[in-house]
């Protein structure tokens, strides 16, 4: 899946953040079982409409878990990238290979989160001139949908004050503060820096310390954010896990309460009107057994019936081509409730394509799942290196999602490490686990000795890709 920047997380040890953003792993999802069928409700079945409830829902109760584990910190935590509310949490280092917390780690940029809360005022983003460098600030909405991306795409690397504000906010901005309005009063930032390798990691880590967020009551002076509280109430397992585990009474009590303060979109009207009928209205306490016993029946099993169509989803996401699975519509879903659902199961915090799109490639050209016992080439043709305006990379992945132990210390090529054209102007990435002759070592990416997968990031895409002129090339057996 592309365009997905997000981090897909396994299981936490401690109280690690869950469901950052990272590459989407695509996989095929669970039939739908469906419901069984009950009486016509509005319409359409009761049964049915659960199943819409909880798809709809989905992503809004998943940001809510993972907001509830991220912030649930008394200062920010660079490991587990963790702060308090209206606070950042700042990656400092670069994952490698003993890194398994996060699936499919980004080796390419340190990322940079906080949650917000808006409800009480809007709280001032600050950017500081990055002389060039490359980054990207994505804000979202508590529904997944990317609201504004300030960045050197969008608004060039000179410093920047931004205000986000709430649904309810009115009032005058100080001169010179960019607004960025929230449809709800909670919102994500998960921001990128360019990273161009280990030598450079200590620009890096001093650009990102000036990265800052205060509320506009103390914008214009010296603000110390004060500790966070621990709820110890709050799970310390992933949030995906969380609301997986989530009967229906509890999960649809978690809508209701989540929707008072993030409100849906004016779009989203017939299905607020489907939630009323089900009994599930924005902060109001919802009894599952309000709207009597076949409604309680079919609610109760719209919760497994719903994660299996949001499962059997994840698949229909992107194109195939090449060989890759290639996505470029992600980041903004109007009323297009399951392939949002399915973005946030798969990772949550998808950018725009604009800003970012991740072709994953599970096989070879043949169709074959991609195996370190073979010996494979990527090959660009003359002048078809990855169109980005930003930077691209090819990163390697072992069957867990992690990155692969090798000679070179070596788990992305493109980018920090750019490899060496031939006389033609053709590059040719060689794939495998076993060190190619010297003369290819300058562009060898290691591969485990089982399977694997990868994903090519372009940041900043042009064009080419954006419209599907420009496709990946396949990956080819050697030999």
């Amino acid at each position: 899946m592309s365009s997905a920047q997000p981090l897909r997380l396994r299981r936490l040890r401690k109280s690690a953040i869950a469901g950052a953003a990272a590459a989407l792993l695509l996989s095929a999802g669970a039939v739908d079982a469906g419901a069984a069928q009950q009486a016509p409700f509005g319409g359409a079945s009761v049964a049915a409409d659960a199943v819409d409830a909880y798809v709809y829902g989905y992503p809004l109760v998943l940001m809510q878990a993972t907001k509830q584990l991220s912030t649930n910190v008394t200062r920010p935590d660079s490991a587990t990238i963790q702060a308090p509310v209206n606070q950042f949490a700042k990656a400092e280092s670069i994952p490698g290979p003993q890194s398994t917390t996060v699936v499919s780690p980004n080796v390419d940029t340190l990322y940079t989160s906080a949650w917000l809360d808006l409800k009480d005022e809007p709280v001032v983003l600050h950017l500081p001139d990055t002389h060039g460098r490359y980054y990207l600030m994505p804000i979202l909405d508590a529904w997944t949908n990317v609201i504004a991306s300030p960045g050197k795409r969008t608004t060039g690397t000179t410093a920047g004050d931004f205000a986000i504000t709430g649904p309810d906010w009115h009032g005058t901005l100080p001169a010179g503060v960019k607004q960025i309005k929230s449809p709800t009063n909670t919102a994500w930032i998960l921001g990128r820096t360019q990273l161009n390798g280990p030598s450079d990691l200590p620009a890096v880590r001093d650009l990102v310390a000036r990265y800052t967020l205060k509320p506009l009551s103390a914008y214009g002076r010296s603000y110390e954010p004060p500790p966070g509280r621990v709820d110890p109430a709050v799970p310390a397992m992933s949030p995906p896990d969380r609301v997986n585990r989530m009967d229906a009474r509890t999960f649809f009590s978690q809508l209701a309460s989540a929707m008072a303060d993030n409100p849906p979109s004016p779009a989203d009207a017939p299905m607020v009107a489907t939630l009323a009928r089900l009994g599930i209205s924005p902060g109001k306490p919802f009894d599952i057994d309000a709207k009597g016993p076949a409604t309680a029946q079919a609610l109760r099993q719209a919760v497994s019936a719903g994660r299996q169509r949001i499962r059997q989803a994840v698949s229909t996401i992107g194109k195939d081509v090449n060989g890759w699975r290639v996505a470029l519509d992600l980041g903004r879903y109007g009323t297009d409730y399951l392939r949002r659902a399915a973005t946030a199961w798969q990772g949550l915090g998808a950018n725009l394509p604009q800003d970012a799109v991740y072709p994953l490639v599970l096989t070879d050209s043949e169709g074959r799942q991609l195996n370190g016992a073979h010996r494979y080439t990527l090959r660009f043709a003359p002048g078809s290196t990855p169109p980005a305006n930003a930077f691209w990379s090819v990163t390697m992945y072992d069957q867990k999602g992690f990155l692969v132990p090798n000679s070179l210390n070596r788990y992305a090529i493109g980018h920090a490490v750019e490899p060496r054209a031939n006389s033609d102007g053709s590059v040719e990435i060689y794939i495998q686990h076993d060190p190619p002759p010297s003369d290819k070592q300058s562009n060898w990416l290691p591969a485990p000795t089982g399977r694997f997968n990868m994903i090519l990031r372009m940041y900043w895409p042009q064009q080419a890709v954006l419209n599907g002129t420009w496709s990946p090339p396949p990956v080819t057996m050697a030999g």
